[in-house]
C-alpha cells in the first residue's frame, strides 16, 4: 500500500481550505525503462473527497498529474473537529484512504 497522505485542513471564515500531498508514483505509459521498454501507465484514475461522511469532490485524474500529485480545495460551512478524509483509487486497482480534522 502507498504511504500516507499528507492532509491538512484549515478554517477560514466559513470555509476549509484542505490542502492534500499523495504518494504516488503517476507512470503516463510512455516514458523508456533503460532497456528501451515501455514503462506501464500506472496513475491516480479517481479521487474523493469527504466532510464528515459526506462527499463533497470527485475527481477523474489520467496519466498526465505529476508524481506525487497535490491538491488544494475549499469546504463550505466547515468548522474546527470536523473531519474531511480523502481517498484515490489507481488504474492498477490499488486505493488509499486518508482522515484528518479540520483545525
Amino acid at each position: 500500500m502507498a504511504d500516507p497522505m499528507r492532509i491538512r485542513a484549515q478554517v477560514a471564515g466559513s470555509n476549509a481550505t484542505v490542502r492534500v500531498l499523495m504518494s504516488h508514483e503517476m507512470e503516463s505509459g510512455q516514458r523508456k525503462d533503460s532497456a528501451g521498454k515501455l514503462v506501464p501507465a500506472w496513475h491516480i484514475a479517481e479521487v474523493t473527497a469527504t466532510h464528515n461522511g459526506k462527499t463533497v469532490m470527485t475527481a477523474e485524474w489520467g496519466p498526465a498529474v505529476s508524481k506525487n500529485p497535490f491538491l488544494q480545495f475549499s469546504v463550505k460551512g466547515a468548522k474546527a473537529g470536523d473531519k474531511v478524509g480523502v481517498s484515490w483509487k489507481d488504474n492498477k486497482g490499488e486505493s488509499r484512504t486518508d482522515e484528518a480534522t479540520v483545525s
